[in-house]
């Protein structure tokens, strides 16, 4: 079962964004990137920094942070 977070409800200063590509890659989809630059400037705007934004599948997993893509 997936549980949503409401940052701002919580009172979140940081969050951490993810989920899964459970029958594809791990590189993300030009949707992942748009919406990971959407968060970020959001976040600015509300007080709330985006850590990162994490692609998982099976086998591995993608970090915007850790590839520098955040």
């Amino acid at each position: 079962m997936s549980q949503r977070r409401d940052a701002l409800s919580d009172r979140a200063s940081e969050v951490i964004v993810a989920h899964n590509h459970p029958g594809g890659g791990l590189e993300p989809s030009p949707s992942d990137i748009t919406i990971t630059a959407h968060l970020k400037a959001a976040g600015v705007i509300v007080g709330i920094e985006l850590l990162d934004h994490m692609i998982f599948n099976r086998t591995g997993y993608f970090s915007f942070l850790e590839e520098g893509r955040l």
